[in-house]
């Protein structure tokens, strides 16, 4: 895929809400002037380098791109012990302000470009989140690989993590925690990392090689990572919290109609209609019919990319 525009990369770092981490970013920026800024928000266990074809083909269409390591992630770590490890208290509310960190510097400088923001896996559900302290102001914002978690679920199992935590401690890593988030959905596909062609996160195999092959993509949340993700899940799926997002803010939900995170395109429908229900008056669904999770990584990617663009393009008028 060529770009239109020639692309500079660069890497960024600021302070993490913990009070002692510095966050590791990364920008893709156009050699003209940006027509707005896309901010990606990564998925769990695995680091915002992986989005690097997407983000030159934004960039190369004019965008400005961003996007940083969530704390326990890719180069946002001291140490491999740090993998997984978000922080001993809140620490979803201190990834929720990761996010807006990086929003308010790059807004900072390009104060009147439309801003966007596009979350994946995990990463989708903070955007969620995020939408409902912080959605005014933004031109858009684009949910990939999301879902919809019943209320006794997610209850049961963040009454676990916390048991468990209060037990063994924040940093510890539970391979009863890590099996238990694999669902009757998942059981279709191979979950042991052996057969590439056959894993719920993407059909393309050369992917899945070099992701089970990467060890930043390989390791086990710890008890303060699933903390962070199932009391975003639990605080997603409330209506209380759904009527907080503005109701203007145009969003595009968009899933692969085989990603057992969305289980198989139900979850993602679930939360549609759950926004149109809280009165959100620009919002798509669109679920791509052979794709699996990353829908970014699939065959079909570039089509992926194409939609992705167009929908922002509609909505640089609106603005």
């Amino acid at each position: 895929m060529i770009n239109d525009i020639e692309v500079k990369k660069s890497n960024l770092a600021f302070p993490s809400a913990d009070g002692r981490t510095r966050i590791h970013a990364v920008c893709w920026a156009p050699s003209v002037t940006p027509v707005g800024v896309l901010q990606l928000v990564h998925g769990m266990v695995e680091y915002i380098e992986r989005y690097d074809t997407f983000a030159r083909y934004m960039a190369g269409k004019g965008f400005l791109v961003v996007g940083h390591d969530h704390l326990g992630h890719g180069r946002s770590v001291c140490s491999v012990e740090d993998w997984g490890y978000i922080s001993d208290k809140n620490p979803a509310d201190i990834m929720i302000r990761d996010i807006h960190r990086l929003r308010s510097g790059i807004s900072r400088k390009y104060p009147d470009t439309p801003y966007f923001i596009l979350g994946h896996s995990m990463g989708s559900y903070l955007v969620r989140r995020y939408l409902s302290y912080k959605g005014d102001g933004l031109a858009g914002a684009i949910i990939v690989g999301t879902g919809y978690e019943s209320k006794a679920a997610t209850a049961g199992g963040l009454m676990l993590v916390r048991s468990m935590t209060l037990k063994e401690g924040a940093r510890h890593r539970s391979d009863t925690i890590k099996n238990m988030t694999y669902t009757a959905p998942y059981k279709m596909y191979d979950l042991n990392g052996i057969d590439n062609s056959n894993s719920w996160v993407c059909s393309d195999s050369e992917i899945m090689a070099a992701y089970n092959s990467d060890a930043r993509c390989q390791f086990t949340f710890t008890l303060s990572g699933y903390e962070a993700l199932l009391s975003t899940v639990q605080f997603t799926g409330q209506t209380k919290n759904i009527d907080m997002i503005p109701k203007s803010l145009p969003i595009l939900l968009a899933s692969g109609e085989l990603d057992p995170v969305g289980n198989l395109g139900k979850g993602v429908k679930t939360v549609y209609k759950k926004y149109v229900e809280s009165g959100i008056t620009d919002i798509e669904c669109k679920l791509y019919p052979n794709d699996r999770h990353e829908i970014l990584n699939e065959p079909d990617r570039e089509t992926v990319f194409a939609d992705m663009y167009d929908w922002i393009s509609r909505h640089l008028d609106t603005v």
